[in-house]
């Protein structure tokens, strides 16, 4: 199987941030949401303490020095998390740069996953919470190509959580399930995956993956009722105007793929109109 892509997940910083980190957190944009922000909880409860207790002069001050802590380390280690980020997708390069030219470039894959390990661990080193979690999740996916079995050990580890970061792990974990031919495995996540309602990820990329585990199974049955539903949802869809919806990557290839393996099963889904170049 061809070796995948790494995939990020979501990051959000605290709402109430300071206003002069600028870092738009790409990871949150990969995946299309964002979890709990860093230090909420705590400073929350430093608010709520701190009104309570008003009369309270030396407790209101401590109450209130967490809090700015939290809201100041927040801040940092989200910051750090995106510097990290973009170290670990630098481009790979041999050229060099012209002169004038910041962009940060590696020679090679090892140099560039090492480097992001190292601005990772940073993050993790600021301390728990959420951001920290994904820090070591990106550890995790970097350790694939530099120390495989100890990146493995890493999102085995991390899977085991209930958070969307633990649950981009155990997607992860799939993956490598699957690269690595232990199919059983890999089928094994990707079912526990598809049984949980979490927008971190699409039901049709989980259930496309499987798919591909169940026709490396030799379970092709299986495989096909997967595709034919992802391709059905897929044509009964409609946009915010009521029309139909433009067909995903993913359900054209699972057309491909039911096709191949259940061409009379394809042929009751009607094939997409091509959409109007001239509209109407």
């Amino acid at each position: 199987m061809a070796k995948k892509k790494r995939r990020f997940g979501p990051v959000e910083g605290a709402d109430d941030q300071p206003k002069d980190v600028t870092y738009e957190d790409r990871f949150q944009k990969t995946v299309g949401r964002g979890v709990e922000g860093l230090g909420k909880a705590v400073e929350g409860r430093g608010r709520t303490i701190l009104y309570i207790i008003g009369a309270l002069v030396v407790v209101g001050i401590i109450v209130f020095v967490i809090a700015s802590w939290s809201r100041r380390s927040g801040a940092e280690a989200q910051t750090a998390l995106g510097q990290a980020i973009e170290i670990a997708e630098a481009r790979v390069t041999s050229v060099p740069m012209p002169a004038g030219s910041t962009e940060k470039t590696f020679k090679t894959e090892k140099d560039r996953a090492d480097a992001a390990i190292a601005a990772f661990q940073k993050v993790v080193d600021m301390g728990s919470g959420a951001v920290a979690e994904k820090a070591k999740y990106f550890i995790a996916m970097n350790k694939l190509s530099t120390d495989r079995p100890g990146g493995i050990s890493d999102l085995e580890a991390l899977s085991q959580g209930s958070s969307d970061t633990a649950y981009l792990a155990k997607f992860a974990l799939a993956q490598v399930r699957t690269d690595d031919g232990q199919f059983d495995q890999a089928a094994k996540l990707y079912e526990e995956l598809a049984g949980v309602d979490n927008p971190v990820l699409s039901k049709e990329t989980i259930n496309f993956d499987l798919a591909g585990v169940y026709q490396k199974q030799n379970k092709t049955k299986e495989a096909a009722d997967l595709y034919y539903n992802i391709v059905k949802a897929a044509s009964e869809a409609k946009n915010a105007d009521g029309e139909p919806a433009a067909q995903t990557e993913t359900a054209r290839t699972a057309r491909e793929k039911l096709t191949e393996i259940a061409p009379e099963r394809a042929k009751e889904i009607a094939e997409p109109e091509a959409a109007n170049p001239f509209g109407g």
